[in-house]
């Protein structure tokens, strides 16, 4: 009788890669800044790493989804952690030639990890787990894992630089060494461990399914677009909230306090607050629809903005984070900065609650939907993008207006809850 192979090494490798994906993605925020005073640039080409980590999604999203389907999971996972080494290299060496071009292309690169890893991670973790409660449970683990890593690197990022005026990309090498570290392990554990496929369709010639059919479904085409938003949202609520708070010339902080590290700090929570909201949703996700769910988290994201928008900067409120050598302890800021953290709770369920909404009588479909979703995350690179070019028009002025992206973001979530996602099938299928 042969024995059931132990997953336990490949598991944790697994989860590490769910870290990763946040790792490496919420780096691209914090190096904006890095990018912007070393190469003398304004805030929206500081933005374009996000730009081009985000793009990437865009262009890999539905092939990621196919390479999976044809090659399986450790071919594609072996794939997409090769590209990451290859991603972050590429910007490592970008800090050692002092090239924003070179830069720009890592990120690029590393874009299409992220996608592939997205694509890969949560279907093959269920598969490790064997499916049903535990798959489900290393799922959880996996998300859990995801936002503990994005809330670190903001904060590591903070305290690695002294001073934003003459940070460097060099300044952010041990979290490169670090991904790179995790990137080759991940290789070799993967590619030594025998990973269990799929093999439902393995040998069947099944009929393709049309991705315009998606189309024809109302309140698919909307999840769609909500999708886009979200993703675009959630990752500028933070980029702009990191910029503001560490910006110098808004004086917010008194001498001998390190702006760096009390933004980092602070931007860390909105991802900490992620994973607590994930958390709760979990818990009540049972007992409250998706469609209440997202339409509570909408309504109280678009009040918590706008009222972070209308408050006085000087208006200020104690929060704990790191001050730089004073260590841990309470620091003063702005109260709109600790509503925009706050923002977190809201975001952490709408991804689930607008996919379960949007896919809903799909049947056929889903997969094909599934892939689409992740081309769309390259939201995550637009939004912030039209935020930062408001924030260039406006200068120092400009933080809180671009806001009303974010406003305008979530009124339309806010919409597909209400309305937009009630299920209708206008397609001749």
């Amino acid at each position: 009788m042969s024995q059931k192979q132990n997953y336990t090494i490949p598991i944790v490798v697994t989860i590490l890669l769910f870290g990763m994906i946040s790792f490496v993605t919420n780096l691209a925020s914090p190096m904006g800044d890095i990018l912007k005073n070393q190469f003398t640039i304004p805030n929206w080409q500081g933005t374009l790493g996000v730009f081009a980590n985000f793009i990437a999604y865009a262009i890999m999203g539905i092939p990621a989804g196919n390479l999976l389907q044809r090659r399986g999971y450790k071919t594609t996972s072996l794939i997409a952690v090769s590209v990451g080494f290859v991603g972050v290299a590429i910007q490592l060496v970008s800090g050692l030639v002092g090239s924003f071009a070179v830069y720009l292309a890592g990120a690029f690169v590393a874009g299409f990890s992220m996608c592939l890893l997205n694509t890969v991670v949560n279907p093959m973790l269920n598969r490790l787990g064997d499916g049903g409660n535990r798959g489900n449970q290393l799922i959880q683990f996996g998300g859990t894992f995801n936002s503990l890593c994005g809330t670190a690197v903001i904060v590591i990022t903070g305290l690695l630089i002294p001073n934003i005026v003459d940070a460097r990309i060099s300044d952010t090498f041990p979290l490169m060494y670090t991904a790179l570290a995790i990137f080759a392990l991940a290789f070799l554990v993967i590619m030594l461990t025998k990973i269990p496929e799929n093999s439902e369709n393995e040998g069947k010639s099944g009929e393709a399914i049309p991705l315009k059919g998606l189309f024809g479904f109302r309140h698919f085409v909307l999840g769609a677009i909500a999708i886009f938003i979200y993703v675009g949202v959630e990752v500028g609520t933070p980029n702009v909230l990191n910029k503001w708070l560490q910006n110098p010339d808004m004086h917010f902080f008194a001498d001998g306090v390190s702006a760096e590290a009390v933004a980092g700090s602070v931007t860390a929570f909105y991802w900490l607050l992620m994973l607590v909201g994930r958390l709760v949703g979990g818990l009540v996700g049972a007992k409250v629809s998706a469609r209440k769910m997202l339409a509570v988290v909408a309504s109280a994201a678009v009040v918590l903005v706008v009222a972070a928008i209308f408050v006085p900067a000087d208006v200020m409120v104690s929060f704990p984070g790191f001050n730089g050598a004073h260590g841990f302890g309470l620091n003063l800021i702005p109260i709109s900065a600790a509503l925009l953290v706050c923002v977190g709770l809201c975001t952490s369920v709408m991804w689930g609650g607008i996919f379960n909404l949007a896919v809903e009588g799909l049947g056929r479909y889903t997969e094909r939907a599934s892939g689409l979703f992740m081309a769309l995350v390259c939201g995550g690179g637009v939004l912030p993008l039209l935020m930062n070019a408001v924030v260039d028009i406006f200068g120092t002025s400009g933080y809180m207006p671009s806001y009303w992206i974010v406003v305008a973001g979530f009124a339309y979530i806010l919409f597909y809850a209400l309305a937009g996602s009630k299920p209708k099938n206008v397609a001749n299928d």
